[in-house]
């Protein structure tokens, strides 16, 4: 019983000293480990005259429990001292004035692009993306493009490898042959994204943001591309009515093809969609040319289709005021600040998109 007794007081004080979280564990250790004393001396109970058994086991786990705690005690006061010196370093003075808070805008690239896949999504469009990096026949070949033709040329597209098979888009139509492909008509589809093109002044950039659409289905027409197109243009500008027109051209992917030129005037130095005599080209289409819809496993005797294609960053150009292609690239706070959009400011036709002349006024 002494032997316990002196185990007991000789542990008491160490505990009672200031030690480290490691020397509690070591004492934690030579008292209960595998051959610590209190072990020892539970393996030891069989050898104590029978008389004796009882009350010394008794004394035995109260010496344990005692110790126990103290143990347990330590690490937690320990522990409490550690949370404490860190809470004391983290104080936050709240008499402190708060720190300003800048609130970020929303780009009007992405706006466009919100507001764009709005207006569609009215009609039936779905969205569709596709990787900025393309492959030749995706890009050029399926869009029936020769192979002379300028656009495939070096000063025109970014070719990445020596054999000119893999290079960066330079428009978003291989998403329209990426779904074509991979599903089975009719498709009603619009394809926002990157592109690329090997162009850089005060209108253009080496890489620029457009959207393309593509609808295919039995007896589409013409007449069908028109009334699609004034009601987007229409919706866009958020104008009652818009002066439109077509004029010929030529597109290797459409036939027939044509660019469309909406009407304008100039107010107050600004331009005025909708209103006046003078024209401003805004976007191409035409009919899916037959050749495409071959090269997608299409027959062209039963379906038909429109595609068209608009530059977006041209589009919020017109629609904010903005005058320099290469603003939206130079990741300038103040013009951001100025341009840029209320993150909760979700353009929905209901709503009206952008409430963009009450945004310019502000």
């Amino acid at each position: 019983m002494s032997d316990i007794k002196n185990i007991k007081n000789d542990y008491s004080a160490k505990l009672n000293n200031n030690l480290s979280l490691e020397a509690i564990n070591q004492i934690k250790t030579e008292l209960f480990g595998k051959n610590g004393l209190i072990s020892s001396q539970f393996k030891n109970i069989g050898s104590i005259p029978e008389s004796d058994r009882k009350k010394f086991a008794s004394d035995l786990n109260q010496i344990k429990d005692e110790l126990q705690n103290l143990i347990t005690n330590k690490i937690d006061e320990i522990e409490s001292k550690k949370i404490n010196e860190k809470l004391e370093k983290e104080k936050i003075d709240v008499t402190l004035p708060e720190r300003p808070f800048i609130k970020g805008k929303i780009h009007p690239v992405s706006q466009t692009i919100d507001e764009i896949s709005s207006i569609f999504s009215e009609i039936g469009f779905s969205v569709e993306e596709g990787p900025d990096i393309e492959n030749e026949y995706n890009n050029f070949t399926a869009l029936n493009t020769p192979d002379n033709h300028p656009a495939r040329d070096m000063h025109d597209t970014f070719y990445l490898d020596e054999n000119k098979e893999i290079l960066l888009r330079t428009h978003t139509s291989p998403v329209q042959i990426r779904t074509m492909l991979k599903d089975k008509p009719p498709f009603k589809i619009i394809a926002p994204g990157r592109t690329y093109r090997s162009d850089s002044d005060q209108t253009h950039a080496p890489m620029f943001h457009q959207v393309e659409g593509l609808h295919i289905d039995k007896d589409i027409n013409m007449g069908h591309l028109k009334g699609c197109l004034n009601y987007f243009i229409k919706e866009f500008f958020e104008v009652e009515k818009i002066k439109m027109r077509f004029r010929p051209s030529h597109f290797p992917f459409t036939e027939p093809s044509a660019e469309v030129d909406i009407g304008y005037e100039i107010k107050d130095g600004k331009i005025v969609i909708g209103e006046g005599d003078q024209w401003l080209e805004i976007l191409g289409c035409g009919m899916v040319h037959p050749n495409v819809l071959k090269n997608v496993k299409v027959d062209p005797s039963k379906y038909q289709g429109y595609a068209f294609g608009i530059g977006i960053d041209r589009l919020a150009m017109l629609k904010y005021g903005i005058n320099d292609l290469r603003a939206f690239f130079d990741c300038d706070y103040r013009w951001l600040n100025h341009f840029g959009f209320d993150p909760l400011d979700v353009p929905t036709n209901y709503r009206g998109l952008s409430r963009w002349k009450l945004h310019l006024i502000g």
